[in-house]
């Protein structure tokens, strides 16, 4: 592999460099734990969907291409009649001068244990990454790598988690690109291999007086357990359907985040999320915004009671 190649990736402005990421970020995690790990397919029944548009850094105006955009999508069900849950993700991640496109499939078992609930989950799929030559910036140029065009390559992609859910309380841990797929661009002149990352979810519940709920979470990324980060949250709910809260990534901003569920059943929920940049502003523009949809669409079950049914000659 080239110098030019890696002094490029020293000076790239990806978001993700800060820490050593290469996962997608998003400030409303706490509402998209099926990304971060398979076991909450179908922890919560009912037929969950999702979709979420983050644009980093707005306006981004520096010299290698525009601001990283992200969109998410999620689904996820419960088998009825087991304890099996599956759920089904699509992410779509625009850094500089790379695209990368991750699908996946859960599977989770769940066990009730007293006031509680296990859950153990694995996901497969494909990740695609595409880099686009005429947009890399190296500084000693390398004739064996195109100046034009670009290159896709396709790996498979694996991971695993486990949930438990104490009702007050809850955690998670998970792992994801287990395999550490490796992309060899340009005959293998650049290569990319995809770290694993492990997560640390971990929440607490509270309820008071006048249907008031407060949840404070947070969640601790790792890449091969060499670097360490973190987002801190605390989340105030009204009836369960006007949200409010307040963010911290460490080392990179503070964020404000705001929901309001719609419909008779609060099935629909709007969210939103505003980033203001606090660290490495020279870098980055000095805000992001996150818009999230989301949907849930209850268990139907049909309890058949029988009845007496009376008539002029029988009665059963």
């Amino acid at each position: 592999m080239s110098t030019g190649f890696w002094l490029l990736l020293a000076t790239n402005f990806l978001a993700v460099l800060a820490h050593g990421q290469q996962d997608a970020q998003f400030t409303q995690y706490m509402y998209n734990g099926l990304y971060y790990n398979p076991a909450f397919a179908g922890k919560d029944g009912g037929y969950r969907f999702s979709a979420l548009h983050r644009t980093q850094w707005l306006n981004y105006a520096g010299t290698n291409g525009p601001a990283p955009i992200t969109q998410l999508l999620t689904g996820s069900a419960r088998i009825n009649d087991t304890k099996l849950g599956l759920g089904i993700n699509f992410v779509n991640d625009n850094i500089g001068p790379s695209t990368n496109q991750e699908l996946n499939v859960s599977v989770a078992y769940h066990k009730r244990l007293r006031r509680g609930q296990i859950s153990i989950g694995a996901s497969g799929g494909m990740f695609s990454s595409t880099l686009r030559f005429d947009e890399l910036i190296v500084i000693n140029p390398d004739p064996n790598i195109p100046q034009t065009g670009s290159e896709t390559q396709m790996n498979f992609n694996y991971g695993g988690g486990i949930f438990f859910d104490k009702i007050k309380y809850y955690f998670a841990l998970s792992s994801r690109h287990i395999n550490q797929p490796v992309f060899d661009f340009a005959g293998g002149e650049v290569d990319n291999q995809l770290m694993n990352h492990s997560y640390l979810l971990a929440g607490y519940r509270i309820k008071t007086f006048a249907q008031w709920t407060f949840e404070p979470s947070v969640l601790v990324k790792s890449v091969s357990f060499n670097n360490f980060s973190y987002d801190l949250s605390v989340i105030a709910t009204y009836n369960q359907k006007v949200s409010a809260g307040v963010a911290f990534r460490g080392e990179e901003s503070v964020s404000m985040l705001l929901g309001y569920s719609i419909l008779r059943d609060n099935s629909l929920r709007l969210g939103y999320a505003f980033d203001l940049v606090v660290s490495g502003q020279p870098a980055k523009a000095p805000t992001s915004h996150e818009f999230m949809l989301s949907y849930v669409l209850p268990d139907v079950t049909r309890d058949f009671q029988r009845t007496i049914q009376r008539t002029p000659r029988f009665r059963f």
